[in-house]
C-alpha cells in the first residue's frame, strides 16, 4: 500500500513538474516558423473578407513576403509574434490581431515579471506622463510632464515606430495613439516589439522647460501573500461573489440622474452579453420618462463593442426614424482548407448555410441584416437633448451606434473620433486561428459589414459634431473637458428653455 502511494506521489509530482516546465525563452527552428507563417498567410488570403480593403493587393503581398524574409534564424515566441503583428497590422482591421499561445499567456500571468512603471498619453503635439510608479527621493516627475526622448530617440519617432505593429480600422491615427495611451499599454507593446530591458532612459522638460534625462529600472511586482488564510464561511463567500457581480454590472453600465439639471448621465462601457443590458436600457428610459428628464448624456468612450443586438436596442430608444444596420454583410467562404487550425470550423459550414446565401458576386451574404429595417421604440422613447461622448476607445458596435445616431437633430456627438471605422468593419463572427507549431493565435473575422455604401471609405472613424480633446492642462488638472463642456451646454439649454416658457 505504501509503495502504491509513493508511486502516486511521484507521478503527480512529475505531472506537476511537466506542467510548470514551460520555457519562455525556447526558440523555434526556422522550418517550424516557416510552416506557421505559411498557414498564417494562406488563411488570411483565403478567408479574411477585407484583406485588401484599405491596402492594394500588391502592397499586401509585399508585406507578406517581407514577413517571410525575416525568418532567417530561430526565434522565441514573442520574436515571431512581433513579425506577425507587424504584417497583420497592414490589413488595417482592428478586429484582426495576434495573441500569444495559451501556454505563454499562462506564463505571463504567473511569472511575476518586472513591470514597466509608466503610462503615457499621446496628444496631438506632445507625449506626456499619465501616471507612473517611479520612486526616487531626489526627483519628482509629475503627471502631465512632457516627454521628449526615449532611449535617445525622439518620443514621436518611437510612437510612430510602435504604431506600425498595432491593428486598427483604416487609417485612424487617434486610435493608434490611444492604444499606446491606455494604462500599461506602452510597456506591453514595448515588451512584444523588442523585449523589455532592465532599465531605460527618457528625457523630459522640467518645470522651467529645460530638458532633463532620467534612467529608471523596471519595477518588481508586489509580493503575493502566501500566508495561510482563515477559512471564510460559505455564506460570506456567496455575498462576496454577489458584490463582485454587482460591481461588474455597475462598471459595465450605469445611470445617474441629476434632477436639478434635469439630466441623466448614462455610462455604457460595453455591449457584451451577460451584462443585463436589455433590462438596464428598458428601466433607464422608463425612469427618464417618469422623471421628465430633458437632457441625456451617453458615455461610450470606453466601449470596445460587443453584441450589436444591444447597440441596436439603444439606438431604437433614441432614433427618430427607421434605420438599417448595414447595406451589406457577407463572408467570402463557408469553410477553410485549414479548418483543423480554426476555432469552430466544424460547424461553420452548417451555421453559414442557415444564415447566409451565396449571391452572384460569389460572396455569402447575411441577407437578414442587409434587408431588415429597425423601427424606433414607441414605449419610453427618448426625445430630449442627447449628448453622446465618443473617443478612440469607442470601437466596433459602439462605433455603429455613434454612426447610427449621428446627424439626428436632437443628438450631438461630443469628444473625439471613434476608433471604429465609420464606413464599416470586419467582425461579427471572429474565431481564433491557432498556428500548429508555436500555438500563437490570431483573430479571423469572417464577415465584412458596410454601413452605407454611398458614404466615403476614407479610413476614418465617426467624427464628433463637437470636437473636444484632452490637453496637457486638462491632464495636469485631472479634469474631464468633455464632461465639463456638456454640463455647460445643458445649463445653457435649460436657461434657453426657461426663457421661452
Amino acid at each position: 500500500m505504501i509503495s502504491w502511494l509513493f508511486a502516486l506521489v511521484i507521478i503527480c509530482t512529475s505531472c506537476g513538474s511537466a506542467r510548470n516546465a514551460f520555457d519562455a525563452g525556447h526558440k523555434f527552428p526556422v522550418e517550424k516558423l516557416q510552416r506557421d507563417y505559411t498557414v498564417f498567410r494562406e488563411v488570411l488570403e483565403e478567408s479574411h473578407p477585407s484583406i485588401d480593403w484599405y491596402i492594394d493587393p500588391d502592397s499586401m503581398r509585399h508585406y507578406f513576403d517581407w514577413g517571410y524574409s525575416q525568418l532567417r534564424d530561430s526565434m522565441t515566441e514573442p520574436q515571431f509574434r512581433s513579425v506577425l503583428s507587424y504584417v497583420i497590422a497592414k490589413v488595417h482591421c482592428g478586429h484582426t490581431s495576434t495573441r500569444y499561445s495559451k501556454e505563454y499567456i499562462h506564463y505571463l500571468d504567473t511569472a511575476d515579471l518586472p513591470m514597466f512603471p509608466m503610462s503615457i498619453k499621446v496628444l496631438d503635439n506632445d507625449t506626456v506622463i499619465l501616471n507612473n510608479t517611479l520612486k526616487r527621493s531626489d526627483i519628482t516627475i509629475p503627471r502631465g510632464t512632457v516627454l521628449t526622448r526615449f532611449e535617445g530617440q525622439p518620443f514621436i519617432s518611437v510612437i510612430d515606430s510602435m504604431s506600425g505593429y498595432i491593428p486598427g480600422d483604416g487609417y485612424n491615427r487617434s486610435y493608434l495613439n490611444q492604444t499606446l495611451s491606455n494604462r500599461g499599454a506602452f510597456g506591453a507593446w514595448l515588451r512584444l516589439i523588442s523585449g523589455l530591458k532592465p532599465s531605460y532612459e527618457f528625457s523630459y522638460l522640467d518645470s522651467v522647460g529645460t530638458e532633463q534625462s532620467f534612467r529608471f529600472r523596471l519595477v518588481e511586482p508586489p509580493k503575493r501573500d502566501s500566508s495561510r488564510k482563515s477559512i471564510i464561511p460559505v455564506i460570506r463567500e456567496k455575498l462576496k461573489r454577489r458584490e463582485r457581480r454587482e460591481e461588474e454590472l455597475l462598471y459595465a453600465r450605469s445611470i445617474q440622474i441629476d434632477t436639478a439639471l434635469s439630466a441623466g448621465y448614462m455610462t455604457v462601457n460595453t455591449f457584451n452579453n451577460h451584462n443585463r443590458l436589455t433590462s438596464f436600457f428598458k428601466c433607464s428610459f422608463r425612469e427618464l420618462r417618469k422623471g421628465n428628464i430633458n437632457n441625456l448624456v451617453i458615455d461610450i468612450r470606453s466601449n470596445g463593442g460587443g453584441n450589436v443586438k444591444h447597440s441596436t436596442l439603444l439606438t431604437r430608444f433614441l432614433a427618430d426614424k427607421p434605420f438599417k444596420l448595414a447595406d451589406s454583410l457577407y463572408a467570402v467562404n463557408k469553410r477553410s482548407k485549414y479548418g483543423e487550425h480554426i476555432q469552430y470550423n466544424w460547424f461553420t459550414g452548417i451555421f453559414f448555410s442557415m444564415i447566409t446565401k451565396k449571391k452572384q458576386d460569389g460572396k455569402y451574404h447575411f441577407g437578414y441584416f442587409e434587408r431588415h429595417v429597425y423601427k424606433p421604440k414607441k414605449k419610453n422613447h427618448y426625445n430630449g437633448n442627447v449628448y453622446v461622448l465618443t473617443g478612440p476607445n469607442s470601437f466596433s458596435a459602439a462605433a455603429l451606434f455613434a454612426r447610427a445616431v449621428k446627424g439626428q437633430q436632437n443628438i450631438k456627438l461630443v469628444g473625439e473620433e471613434t476608433g471604429g471605422a465609420s464606413y464599416g468593419n470586419s467582425a461579427w463572427f471572429i474565431p481564433d486561428v491557432t498556428l500548429p507549431e508555436t500555438h500563437i493565435r490570431f483573430r479571423l473575422p469572417k464577415f465584412r459589414l458596410v454601413i452605407d455604401k454611398h458614404s466615403a471609405k476614407d479610413g476614418r472613424g465617426v467624427l464628433p459634431d463637437i470636437e473636444v480633446k484632452p490637453t496637457r492642462a486638462s491632464i495636469m488638472a485631472n479634469v474631464d473637458p468633455k464632461v465639463e463642456l456638456v454640463r455647460e451646454l445643458i445649463i445653457s439649454n435649460n436657461g434657453r428653455q426657461a426663457r421661452n416658457k
